[in-house]
């Protein structure tokens, strides 16, 4: 009796195809658009873009010192609000993956997921009542004698911050409780039975091997966190302005589709050279400890068979 014939496979290219028309038409080609209208200019008052006359004059009027100040602010919040959300998040990704019990580890992810379930711009109206100087924590303050004065935080960068951690905090201790759960208890007892305590053990076992996580949480927090512009609007107000709002008023408000257009490409450029220096200087970082791990083979290493 013949065998039965192995069924025949679709190609690779083929079974990639809906993947890279996802990425063509959802990515690649409104991003083309964008850098096309970046080139034009704004035809009149009444006309949103025109391309006929091509230059760089837009890329001049984003980078004017009003709108550097600008870039300059976003950069600043986006650094500070990504340390920000690493130093409050590994700590708890990290008791919620070593020393939360298993049982409960499904409701603490649980958790930390609810603020998802609230529409992000309600969310941040939330804080907006809470940090106004007529709000309950101003209140509060006020009465136990730890504030003299209404609450002066709102419109202000660190209300931009606050707004900024707590709507980006999940993002960052999902990646980071799967990083720090990968690593595994049997490491870690290795490591204290060779002598290092749980300081060593924590900085040259779990850190390293947790790395990638780290990486991925900060990248996931970041690259949104620059072009968040509802929550620089709602809590920030003039001095929390950031490159998403003046993206945002000149499509929307100004009509100005050419400007708005150069300055999300310039806030990309910011992004991606931004990401090249974090990968640069975490491989400065990590390189004589990774130095020190290599194992020479040869004569001169001392090694044998």
């Amino acid at each position: 009796m013949a065998a039965n014939p192995a069924p025949r496979r679709l190609p690779a290219p083929l079974l990639a195809f809906p993947a890279w028309a996802w990425l063509l038409f959802f990515f690649v080609a409104p991003v083309g658009m964008v850098l096309w209208f970046s080139f034009g200019y704004k035809p009149g008052i009444f006309g949103t873009h025109a391309n006929d006359s091509l230059s760089f004059d837009r890329y001049i009027e984003a980078l004017s010192p009003t709108f550097f100040a600008t870039f300059m602010n976003t950069l600043g919040v986006g650094v500070a609000g990504t340390a920000l959300c690493l130093v409050i998040g590994a700590p708890v990704a990290y008791w919620m993956a070593v020393k939360a019990p298993v049982n409960r580890r499904g409701l603490l992810l649980a958790l930390v997921m609810v603020p998802f379930w609230t529409n992000f711009l309600v969310r941040t109206i939330g804080w907006q009542v809470i940090l106004a100087p007529e709000g309950w924590l101003s209140t509060l303050l006020q009465a136990v004698g730890l504030q003299e004065g209404p609450l002066e935080i709102l419109y202000t960068r660190t209300a931009v911050l606050i707004g900024v951690v707590y709507n980006y905090l999940p993002l960052m201790i999902l990646p980071l409780f799967v990083a720090f759960d990968r690593v595994g208890g049997p490491l870690r007892e290795a490591s204290k039975d060779l002598g290092a305590d749980r300081i060593r053990t924590f900085f040259r076992v779990t850190v390293p091997l947790a790395q990638p996580g780290i990486v991925a949480g900060v990248l996931l927090v970041f690259i949104p966190l620059m072009g968040d512009y509802i929550t620089a609007t709602v809590l920030g107000g003039a001095k929390g302005n950031m490159v998403g709002q003046l993206v945002a008023s000149q499509f929307q408000t100004a009509q100005n589709w050419a400007l708005g257009s150069a300055m999300a490409v310039l806030l990309i450029l910011v992004i991606a050279l931004s990401v090249a220096v974090g990968a640069l200087v975490l491989w400065l970082l990590t390189w004589p400890s990774r130095s020190s791990r290599r194992l020479v083979l040869g004569p001169e290493s001392g090694v044998t068979s």
